[in-house]
């Protein structure tokens, strides 16, 4: 199946609504492996109807890890996924040869396959401050302050991603230095070998999966679901698109029928801050979901099969 010896980790990744689920367990149906789910938000249990967690059905398939594992309340990031994800990846090399990791958290994929810089520990009361930042003063005064603390990082990061801007801020103000001057960007060695399958659809395609995807979340309790919840929007788990639009509806900032439509702009706009993240890696395999799995267990020997030509390759056209 593979030219290397090593263990292979089959990344299948892409944007919010593409068919990464149905995907994902149909190539791992023919491996006969297990799936690593790699959705920063699935691993709440609270959340599942807003961040579309497999079904029951789905979720009996194939056996799948890191889904519903935490609490809205327990702190976690990418770091700490990657050494758990990492003791979990020895232990299911030793039974299969490929094993199967999905999701569209590309930093939580990137430290999987690449590793990630190591950052020291934050105090829970430094944490506390900046969350009650955030709450008071919203992310425009988040993102001052992290220009003045860190003006290099500042000029490069996501400054739509409060998760980031507040990683960063806590750091500096833990350590007294600039959160970029951990930033090594040096690449870890890892003990299997990484095939990665990106999968999109043309764009009127997928943000039509999203719009109807949203309409189905609400018919299917997203709202009672953030109801629940409300109590906690101050947790950084629940500022994630589909919560924090309901819980402005639930303050009175707006009707429910614009934190609708809102859902649904904000997942097309998430959408396409995802596909920009991978199409800055070339190595890439982009493929449409539609593609038969078997097709794909098949190719897995020739990395460089799918090429920027690909019409669905965002490194072939404007991600607008």
């Amino acid at each position: 199946m593979h030219s290397s010896r090593k263990p292979v980790l089959m990344v299948i990744a892409g944007p919010t609504a593409v068919g990464k689920t149905r995907f994902a367990i149909e190539v791992a149906k023919q491996l006969r492996t297990e799936i690593i789910s790699c959705d920063s938000r699935q691993m709440y249990r609270e959340m599942r109807i807003g961040t579309a967690v497999p079904s029951e059905q789905e979720l009996a398939a194939v056996p799948h890890h890191f889904i519903g594992n935490l609490s809205v309340s327990d702190y976690y990031n990418a770091s700490m996924f990657e050494q758990e994800c990492l003791a979990l990846l020895d232990n299911l090399f030793l039974k299969y040869p490929v094993v199967v990791m999905t999701g569209g958290a590309g930093l939580y994929i990137d430290a999987v396959v690449n590793g990630i810089d190591d950052f020291p520990a934050v105090d829970a009361e430094i944490r506390k401050t900046v969350t009650e930042w955030h709450t008071m003063y919203g992310i425009e005064y988040l993102r001052r302050q992290l220009k003045l603390l860190d003006p290099e990082h500042f000029a490069r990061v996501d400054v739509h991603n409060p998760k980031r801007i507040t990683k960063a801020i806590e750091v500096c103000l833990q350590t007294g230095k600039p959160y970029s001057s951990f930033l090594t960007g040096m690449q870890r060695t890892r003990p299997f070998d990484t095939v990665k399958i990106a999968l999109n659809r043309p764009r009127e395609e997928l943000f039509d999966r999203i719009n109807r995807r949203t309409c189905e979340m609400m018919k299917t309790g997203l709202l009672e679901e953030a109801e629940q919840l409300f109590p906690y929007r101050h947790l950084n788990a629940l500022n994630t698109v589909g919560y924090r639009e309901l819980f402005d509806y639930m303050t009175g900032a707006c009707s429910l029928e614009t934190a609708t439509e809102l859902i649904r702009r904000n997942t097309r706009r998430y959408a396409k801050r995802q596909l920009t993240w991978f199409a800055r890696d070339r190595t890439w395999q982009w493929i449409h979901p539609d593609t038969d799995g078997g097709s794909v267990v098949q190719a897995m020997d020739y990395p460089d099969r799918h090429t920027a030509q690909n019409p669905l390759n965002p490194n072939s056209a404007k991600v607008s």
